[in-house]
């Protein structure tokens, strides 16, 4: 007979699932191969937290029953009752949120690309203040942050960059990177006054944002050697100039998809093409998931690939210091402190808004 109503079938299993975890996680052999023991680390750091609540659960279940059990025997424990309820009703609410089905890549990090859109170099600038944003907040959340890829525009902006961002250890699904980044994909629209307009008027332009869970370089995707083509050459900086003498940048591009990945940001050619390959796995990975999703009609709103301003998924309005989500409806006007890297409150409304989504969704399928 088992410990748990028949909405929480299945917790048994998860609990033994967590327990040989627990077991593979401290035998030595496990760490002899880092892509496995890091998938091995993503679950059970998953898994800890449903034992946590289950056990929380299990505790506010057996409190409530035994001052049930007190209050028949004893009238002064009844007063103890709507307390021992309430904590149970929570603990329950826990449980049901702890067994939503979650995005099975949360845990994972990222690889997050900006581009300039429509707008010439005030875009690149905003580009710019966007990769400055997310490095300020990775920065609080305590991640590591690695250029991959950059090419400026003359007046310092930012054309496009491919950035790595990695958290420390095996964070919990809900602490992931992707958990946290993965709404920032789409078109990210400015209006300001640009330092390149002599008139004060508002102008708008737009950046693109490009999120993806990062690859693992063995056990992800496999790519097939033949089916590459890589290309080297000069690496250049603003302007076009060659900012070095050898042929250090390096293009690859894959024949089958016709994916093309270029990167010139390291001196060797091995570094760019082994940062290459990383942001190519990851857009692979991506692309898989996406075909997944959409043969199974449940794909999430796909992340926008052209910087159209028509779709935006949200304002940065500079003269009135004002950002606005156009998804989750969330307002502020601190966008001063938001580019400084204070971007918790707009990610939580989106992810409030998916979790609500992910609840009423599992409401539904029991009924």
């Amino acid at each position: 007979m088992s410990d748990f109503p028949e909405e929480f079938a299945g917790v048994e299993a998860l609990l033994e699932e967590y327990h040989q975890l627990e077991v593979q996680m401290s035998d030595p052999d496990l760490h002899s191969n880092q892509a496995h023991a890091r998938k091995v680390g993503r679950r059970y750091a998953e898994l800890s937290r449903v034992n946590t609540v289950v056990q929380s659960w299990l505790q506010a279940r057996d409190d409530l029953e035994a001052g049930r059990e007190m209050a028949g025997e004893d009238p002064d424990f009844a007063a103890e009752i709507p307390g021992l309820e309430a904590a149970f009703e929570q603990a329950n609410a826990d449980l049901i949120e702890a067994l939503t089905p979650r995005d099975p890549d949360d845990a994972r990090d990222v690889i997050m690309e900006i581009k300039a859109g429509e707008g010439g170099e005030e875009s690149a600038l905003f580009a710019g203040d966007l990769m400055r944003m997310y490095q300020h907040y990775a920065e609080k959340m305590g991640w590591a942050v690695q250029v991959l890829g950059l090419t400026e525009s003359d007046l310092g902006g930012v054309k496009d960059a491919s950035i790595a961002f990695k958290a420390k250890g095996n964070p919990s699904p809900e602490e992931g990177v992707w958990a946290h980044l993965k709404y920032e994909g789409g078109v990210h629209r400015v209006q300001r006054v640009p330092v390149t307009e002599s008139q004060g008027r508002i102008h708008t332009s737009a950046a693109g944002v490009l999120v993806m869970p990062e690859a693992e370089e063995t056990g992800d995707i496999e790519i097939d050697p033949n089916d590459l083509r890589i290309d080297v050459y000069r690496s250049s900086g603003p302007g076009g100039q060659s900012v070095n003498t050898t042929d250090s940048a390096v293009r690859i591009t894959h024949l089958p998809t016709g994916i093309v990945v270029s990167m010139q940001n390291e001196k060797s050619q091995l570094q760019n093409k082994e940062a290459g390959m990383r942001v190519l796995r990851s857009r692979l990975m991506q692309l898989e998931a996406e075909k997944r999703e959409a043969e199974a009609a449940e794909a999430r709103a796909s992340q926008v690939r052209t910087v159209d301003r028509s779709e935006r998924i949200r304002t940065y309005n500079f003269p009135e210091n004002r950002i606005a989500d156009h998804r989750t409806g969330y307002k502020a006007y601190n966008l001063d402190q938001v580019l400084n890297g204070d971007l918790a409150p707009v990610i939580q409304s989106a992810i409030d808004a998916d979790e609500a989504a992910r609840l009423a969704a599992v409401g539904k399928s029991a009924h």
